[in-house]
């Protein structure tokens, strides 16, 4: 496990895209799974920005998506893909048919979870597994308690998360269930790439570091992958750093 602390979140977001973009370049045909939220944001909008001054060509990259709500995909405003797509997909032009997304209005939502697995083995795993965390240390929708051997599944959303959710919708919505990549099939990924950030990530970030490695908090688990880089800004770490 490494940790890197930055200044500030744009320092954050910088090296971490510094970081992907060296693994991906050492790849042939790279597979990359992607979560929406604040944390990532940043990374994606500096991989972005290097696409549009002709310094990065991602042509050869795929994607697969960390987890959607149920029921959405990326035609509802404020999903997951529709987040992804703004940030990421749209301004690397990267086509469908390099993009393997849950989608939470399928009508065989088990069948979305085994084509997920298979798009990933067919790629021969994940190189690098970009992730944040939620407020009670859930990672992608897998919340605590949730067995480290599973698999994508169909996941029950914990109150935190259903409340919290609601800041990506314009209006209110119900957020009982998500579709998500499992805590096994993350913890194959060859990277991990760690994302926290924002002072209201303080506490959580310092239970990740500091608590047992515990089912009960999910993002513990990644301690035990070979490698974990984990990356914070100055706000997300200020209870890890003695004064």
């Amino acid at each position: 496990m490494k940790i890197f602390v930055a200044d500030n979140y744009e320092k954050m977001s910088k090296q971490a895209a510094n970081d992907v973009i060296d693994m991906m370049q050492s790849r042939k045909d790279p597979l990359i799974c992607t979560a929406s939220g604040d944390s990532p944001a940043g990374l994606y909008k500096e991989i972005a920005g290097r696409v549009s001054g002709n310094q990065l060509n991602p042509s050869n990259w795929f994607f697969v998506g960390l987890d959607e709500w149920i029921p959405m995909n990326g035609n509802d405003e404020g999903s997951c893909r529709y987040h992804l797509n703004k940030q990421l997909f749209r301004p690397l032009q990267t086509g469908d048919e390099k993009i393997c997304f849950f989608d939470g209005r399928a009508n065989d939502l088990q069948a979305e979870c085994e084509r997920t697995e298979s798009f990933i083995q067919h790629h021969g795993g994940m190189d690098v597994a970009i992730l944040g965390v939620g407020m009670n240390g859930h990672v992608g929708m897998n919340e605590p308690g949730t067995s480290i051997n599973t698999r994508s599944h169909v996941a029950e959303l914990a109150p935190a998360t259903q409340q919290i959710g609601q800041k990506y919708f314009a209006k209110e919505q119900k957020l009982k269930k998500g579709i998500t990549l499992g805590l096994k099939t993350l913890m194959e990924a060859k990277n991990i790439i760690l994302l926290i950030s924002g002072k209201h990530k303080a506490d959580i970030t310092q239970k990740i570091l500091e608590d047992t490695v515990s089912e009960n908090l999910p993002a513990t688990l990644l301690r035990n992958h070979p490698a974990l880089k984990i990356y914070l800004d100055s706000d997300a770490a200020s209870k890890i750093i003695a004064p």
